[in-house]
């Protein structure tokens, strides 16, 4: 088990685009991403230790452009890079102008 394996998430998404930021973003642009680990997910005990940790977290982007082919280059480096995800919610956010895609991503 290694926690570390979280930046397997990190180096995905820097093969989308630079503007890539853990936790907070420092210099927003026009179009950023944001990620985080949050939890662990359903991970495997066997013989009373931890077989299989199973880390969970979320990426956040961020794009002013309707229709923004980053989307899916940030699904497609996830999946070259064997991290599960899923969707979670996009969102239109009114006070920044930003649309604000969300995934849940799985580690093990």
């Amino acid at each position: 088990m290694e926690f570390s394996k979280i930046y397997m998430v990190r180096d995905a998404l820097k093969r989308v685009m630079d503007d890539v930021f853990h936790y907070e973003a420092y210099e927003k642009k026009n179009k950023y991403i944001v990620w985080q680990e949050e939890t662990e997910a359903n991970s495997h005990v066997a013989d009373n230790k931890k077989d299989v940790q199973v880390l969970q977290g979320s990426i956040d982007y961020f794009t002013k452009e309707d229709v923004d082919e980053n989307v899916d280059k940030i699904q497609a480096s996830l999946e070259i890079m064997g991290i599960s995800f899923r969707l979670n919610s996009v969102q239109y956010e009114e006070e920044t102008g930003y649309i604000h895609f969300e995934w849940i991503w799985e580690v093990s």
